[in-house]
C-alpha cells in the first residue's frame, strides 16, 4: 500500500471520511490536494496538520476540476482521484423540493462525473492512474427518505464500471468504495435511538470507523491493487449480507 510521493486528489476532504482519507494518504507520504466548499476554518487545520493542500471548489463546477487537475502537472501528473465530495437532501419522496433532487444529483454524480473526465485527460496521455468513487450501501439497498441520495450512488457505481471498461488499456483503474453506516459527524447527530438500531443490525453490532474506509481507499490508489478495476467494495460490518 506504499503511495509515498505519489500525487493525489480527494474531493470533499475537510470533514468525516474524507478528511480520514486525506489524514491516511499525507501520513502515508503521499502529496495531497484535496478540496472543501465552505468548511474553510476546518480545511486550513488539516492541511496544517498533514502538510495536504486544502483548495477551496465546487466539483459541480466544470472550470474548477479543471483548473483542480491542471495544478498537478507542476508537482509531475496525477496518479490518483479519490471523488468523496458528496451532500445529502433526506426527504420522503412526495414531499422532496425539484431543488433537493437537482442539488444531490448536481453534486454527487454531475462533479463526480466531471472530475473523473478532467483526471482522465491526463491520466490518458500518463498511461497510468487510478479513480475511486465514494458510494454508498443507500445505492445498493435503498434507504426510505433518501431516494435522490441513493440515486446518485447508485448512478456513480454503473458510470464508474463503464468508465473502467473505457480507460482500463491504458492502465487506468476506476473503482468504488461504498461505506455503511460510519461513525462520522452525520451519524453521531442523529437519534441515539437510531444509531442504537443500526448497531443492532450490523451484524458487527458497531458502527465502521472512517480510519477503515480509509485504509481501503489506499490500498485501491496504491499500485497493490493494479488488477483490480470496475469493483464496488462494501465497508459495512455485514449490513449488506
Amino acid at each position: 500500500m506504499n503511495v509515498e510521493n505519489k500525487v493525489i486528489i480527494v474531493t470533499g476532504g475537510s470533514r468525516g471520511i474524507g478528511k480520514a482519507i486525506v489524514e491516511d494518504l499525507a501520513a502515508a507520504g503521499a502529496k495531497v490536494l484535496f478540496t472543501y466548499r465552505s468548511s474553510a476554518e476546518a480545511a486550513e487545520a488539516i492541511a496544517e496538520a498533514t502538510g495536504a493542500t486544502a483548495i477551496q471548489a465546487d466539483v459541480a463546477d466544470e472550470a474548477a476540476c479543471q483548473a483542480l487537475v491542471a495544478r498537478t502537472e507542476a508537482l509531475g501528473g496525477l496518479d490518483a482521484v479519490v471523488n468523496n465530495a458528496g451532500i445529502t437532501r433526506d426527504g420522503l419522496m412526495l414531499r422532496m423540493p425539484d431543488s433537493d433532487w437537482d442539488a444531490v444529483l448536481r453534486t454527487n454524480l454531475d462533479g463526480t462525473f466531471r472530475m473523473c473526465r478532467a483526471a482522465a485527460a491526463i491520466m490518458l496521455r500518463q498511461r497510468r492512474g487510478s479513480i475511486v468513487n465514494l458510494t454508498s450501501i443507500s445505492g445498493i439497498r435503498g434507504n426510505s427518505g433518501q431516494a435522490n441520495y441513493a440515486a446518485s450512488k447508485a448512478a456513480v457505481a454503473a458510470m464508474s464500471r463503464s468508465l473502467a471498461k473505457e480507460l482500463a488499456k491504458r492502465s487506468i483503474r476506476v473503482n468504488c468504495v461504498a461505506p455503511g453506516f460510519i461513525d462520522t459527524d452525520m451519524v453521531q447527530s442523529m437519534d441515539p435511538r437510531i444509531v442504537a438500531g443500526v448497531k443492532k443490525a450490523v451484524p458487527m453490532r458497531r458502527l465502521g470507523k472512517p480510519e477503515e474506509v480509509a485504509k481501503l481507499v489506499r490500498f485501491l490508489v496504491s499500485d497493490d491493487s493494479s488488477f483490480i478495476t470496475g469493483q464496488e467494495i462494501v465497508v459495512d460490518g455485514g449490513l449488506s449480507v
